[in-house]
């Protein structure tokens, strides 16, 4: 009966011999007497001087980080290597050691943990003292105040939680600390302090500094043993760049202690609320001032968590299954970016989208070929954007004019309606021709291949500035619209007209 191979990780701890455990060190000098049977992940650690201090035989995968620029393909060639070595000699018992303890940020030992069962080798781990305990010990924190360790080559802002401890492992080189930096600088200040730590607990080559997260990628001495502690915190200026502190503040307006104003809405009392900070919103694209967008933004942001924070109070949803139902739409509509469909174009992406949407509504029971053509449009959509979302639907199926030429004519008509309404019938059949007369507009609007809002919107921005010029002129003069006569206004508008037009070149 063929042996059937072996494969045991044991971690080489922190670098201090002292607390390298008798098992351990039992293992590394029986494999160490054999050719072939030890290898190291690297030599780059405190613990290798004493194993060739001891004449222990090894090889190490430091020329594999040389030969790949990837971290994970480096782990997966490490990987292999062992896999196969344990293959050729089954009869060998393969020590695998890694600094630290195997099961604290190494890759490697995952890989293999998820691949020896498959490949039928036996695989054994064997703890070390992990880099944690000397950080625990060092640094002088209590983990159970809340405690999350992340890895500097893949830290996003999003993994951050300022109110745990917060310790980032595999910084490297200086390079990393940087990336780390500007990592934590979306969510910390720029002088927020940071402790980084090299070869904690390693007699003689122990460091730790205490720096302003600025200084971060300054500190000379990276390396395999190199980490950053960044202390809890639960400082406004930090929590109140979290979505966690936002849910926090919406319950508590909502709660019996809070806001009286707030505890009274309801999805109904907000419907105009959340129009108007929608059309704000839309006022700062215009604008040119990035702050004002911001802060806009933070007060549309602010009725999604409202409408949220409501439901959630009678069990219905809350801002969490917002979230997951928005994540899941995107993917599953974008399968051209997460799939494995193609859109070489806007147009052919949109195709994507509809086709999706269709599918989605067959399997909620309804036909999307038995539903009326101008459905889908939103009831509350304002007025000149909802003739234009209906024109341009019914134009699909070919109800519409063919030509520019052809549009004008009914403007025009639509016009003397008007007129016509004006002097022989009521308010009513007034505002009845009006309307068919804006929807004409629409139309025209369409087919000179213009937005109707915006168009509106430029217009009511340029009435603004121009009535705002005759107010600053009277003013001026010492004197107000009520001392005004009206040819006098009219006179300062074209001057308006004329002034303002000249700033714009």
């Amino acid at each position: 009966m063929s042996a059937q191979p072996q494969i045991t990780v044991v971690g080489l701890g922190t670098g201090d011999e002292n607390q390298l455990t008798l098992g351990v060190w039992r293992k590394l000098q029986a494999a160490g007497a054999k050719p072939g049977a030890l290898f190291l992940r690297t030599k780059e650690h405190p613990m290798v001087s004493m194993l060739g201090h001891h004449g222990l035989r090894f090889e190490t995968f430091d020329g594999v980080y040389e030969a790949n620029a990837a971290f994970e393909d480096v782990y997966e060639a490490i990987a292999d290597a062992l896999l196969r070595r344990a293959h050729a000699a089954p009869e060998t018992e393969l020590l695998y050691a890694v600094p630290g303890h195997p099961m604290v940020a190494e890759r490697t030992v995952q890989l293999l943990r998820e691949r020896c069962a498959d490949e039928g080798v036996v695989l054994a781990l064997m703890g070390g003292e992990s880099f944690l305990d000397q950080a625990f010990l060092r640094l002088g924190f209590d983990p159970i105040e809340g405690f999350q360790l992340l890895d500097a080559t893949a830290l996003s802002a999003g993994d951050l939680n300022p109110r745990l401890h917060t310790l980032i492992g595999q910084v490297y080189d200086g390079l990393t600390a940087s990336d780390v930096k500007l990592t934590l600088m979306e969510l910390y200040p720029d002088d927020y302090t940071v402790i980084v730590g090299h070869a904690l607990g390693v007699a003689g080559e122990e460091r730790v500094r205490e720096v302003p997260l600025y200084e971060l990628d300054r500190v000379e001495g990276y390396g395999n043993l190199s980490l950053v502690w960044v202390p809890r915190t639960e400082a406004d200026a930090v929590i109140n760049r979290t979505f966690r502190r936002l849910e926090e503040i919406v319950a508590i307006l909502r709660s019996p202690e809070g806001c009286p104003w707030d505890r009274e809405q309801t999805h109904q009392s907000l419907r105009k609320n959340l129009i108007e900070e929608a059309y704000e919103v839309l006022e700062t694209f215009d604008e040119d001032d990035p702050d004002h967008m911001c802060e806009e933004l933070g007060d549309l942001l602010l009725q999604i968590m409202l409408h949220s924070q409501i439901e959630s109070e009678v069990g219905g949803f809350t801002v969490y299954d917002v979230i997951e139902g928005l994540n899941e739409k995107l993917v599953r509509r974008h399968p051209h970016v997460f799939g494995e469909m193609q859109a070489d174009d806007a147009d052919e992406a949109l195709s994507n989208w509809q086709q999706i949407k269709d599918e989605e509504k067959r399997k909620k029971g309804i036909d999307p070929e038995a539903q009326p053509l101008l459905s889908g449009i939103p009831r509350e959509l304002p007025g000149l954007m909802k003739a234009y979302k209906l024109q341009k639907k019914a134009a699909q199926v070919g109800f519409d004019w063919s030509t520019l030429e052809e549009v004008m004519p009914v403007v025009e008509s639509e016009l003397e309606e008007v007129k016509e309404a004006i002097v022989k019938f009521g308010k009513a059949e007034q505002q009845e021709e009006l309307g068919d007369l804006l929807f004409a507009v629409v139309n025209l609007a369409r087919f000179l291949k213009v937005d109707p809002e915006e168009a509106m919107a430029e217009a009511n921005r340029k009435f603004y500035d121009r009535f705002g010029y005759i107010e600053q002129q009277l003013r001026l003069k010492g004197r107000n619209f009520d001392q005004t006569e009206l040819s006098e206004m009219e006179s300062l508008w074209q001057e308006a007209k004329k002034v303002l037009k000249n700033r714009l070149r």
